[in-house]
């Protein structure tokens, strides 16, 4: 297998559970919260800060400097005054580059689509649900979460998060089926009936 994977997620559409699945399927490496300790010990940024930064939402500074800065490298006056969110995405940007040279895996979240836009061996997915079976997942998962309205409000709170993280940076739009190369619904299927769905486009891919 040579296909790098990466997904998009809904929160509560089980796309991180999806991304294990499909991993485990292939053999391949995973990476979701397991980016976090790469990227610290690429950058030597703590972890710490790094997980306080991940996939937020920022306002700060202008997009294009946050690129400029990324051609110049990590030694450039511009890279020392930017804020930390800014140098956290680069060396997200730069580890899931990394990442992706090594061989096969699965990436979730981060940009990692727009991060490996100039490849050519990368499936682009991006996974939603309906609300009702995102809100039942929610209350499973997360016992400090006691309601339905507050399972929604948290659910929404992430969602923007994500996508005001994602537009502010990326080139495309989070959510979009243009974005990316398949949009599933994981509540047609389920879990399992998805990453059986992928599994064989994945396949395809590799056969084509």
């Amino acid at each position: 297998m040579k296909t790098v994977i990466t997904i998009g997620r809904q929160f509560g559409s089980g796309g991180r559970e999806i991304g294990e699945k499909l991993a485990e399927y292939f053999g391949i490496p995973y990476y979701d919260k397991e980016l976090i300790t790469r990227v610290a010990k690429d950058s030597g940024f703590c972890k710490e800060i790094i997980e306080n930064n991940d996939e937020r939402p920022t306002n700060s500074f202008l997009y294009n400097l946050v690129m400029d800065t990324y051609s110049f490298g990590y030694n450039s006056s511009s890279f020392i005054d930017m804020p930390i969110s800014h140098k956290i995405f680069l060396a997200q940007f730069d580890t899931i580059k990394k990442i992706a040279d090594e061989g096969p895996c699965v990436l979730v979240g981060r940009c990692a689509d727009y991060a490996l836009a100039d490849y050519d061996n990368v499936i682009n997915l991006f996974i939603c649900a309906n609300e009702e079976c995102k809100i039942k997942r929610i209350l499973e998962r997360h016992s400090e979460i006691t309601s339905e309205a507050k399972a929604r409000e948290f659910m929404n709170k992430k969602d923007k998060q994500r996508q005001s993280y994602y537009n502010y940076y990326a080139s495309s739009k989070w959510g979009h089926a243009t974005t990316y190369d398949m949009t599933v619904n994981s509540s047609v299927l389920g879990i399992e009936g998805t990453v059986k769905f992928i599994a064989q486009f994945v396949e395809d891919y590799e056969n084509r």
